[in-house]
């Protein structure tokens, strides 16, 4: 067979696309990272015409390119919860903002086989997202973030993306020096809250990419 590689993971995501249907997401597959972004902006975005569009924290949004395709269009009001000359205080109303925009674009820490969306947060501010506030959210999703079920979606979450996620961000917790949870309770923790989402309701109100790439943590 020709490109072993490339026809599991288009198995894998096709069958994970099936899952995620049923459970009312609307979804699409892309070949790649800029495949995603074109999709996004060409296809998605003018399907929905948003007048105001902002982000939840996400590696992968801002790897596909789509928050520098996005930051600076005069055509919707675009809230910049990535800008770093603003403060800390002026980061945080953004956030507290950008619950109410028409789209917020995001990723998810893990997508079960069965169809379920699995996040854990700091503040809240990307799950309070995903879950309501927005009248729609697109979830750009890389290969890598594909676990069997919940069970291995909280492992994968606590001993691979929040220890990874606190070296990143230089905070003071345990995890930084072990690699793993400790299930601390460090003031700098980052794991604070859970949502699993397990339908996307209105139906379709949730739309995933997924893209057969390894992208994010």
């Amino acid at each position: 067979m020709d490109k072993p590689i490339e026809n599991y993971w288009n198995l894998r995501l096709n069958d994970v696309k099936k899952e995620l249907e049923t459970n009312n997401f609307d979804v699409h597959i892309a070949a790649s990272a800029e495949d995603a972004k074109e999709l996004v902006l060409k296809t998605i975005i003018p399907s929905i015409q948003p007048a105001s569009i902002s982000w939840g924290g996400s590696m992968t949004v801002a790897t596909s390119g789509l928050y520098h395709a996005l930051k600076d269009r005069r055509d919707v009001k675009v809230l910049d919860t990535f800008d770093k000359k603003i403060s800390k205080e002026e980061m945080l109303e953004l956030r507290r903002q950008a619950l109410l925009v028409d789209l917020f674009i995001t990723s998810s820490n893990a997508v079960t086989e069965t169809g379920q969306l699995v996040n854990l947060d700091m503040i809240g501010n990307r799950i309070g997202g995903i879950t309501f506030g927005p009248k729609h959210v697109i979830v750009v999703v890389g290969r890598n973030k594909i676990v069997a079920d919940l069970k291995e979606a909280i492992f994968r979450i606590k001993n691979y993306v929040a220890p990874i996620n606190a070296m990143r961000l230089d905070m003071k917790t345990p995890c930084v020096k072990t690699s793993y949870c400790e299930e601390c309770k460090s003031p700098s923790r980052i794991c604070n809250t859970w949502a699993i989402t397990e339908k996307s309701f209105p139906k379709g109100r949730v739309r995933v990419v997924l893209i057969n790439q390894d992208l994010g943590l």
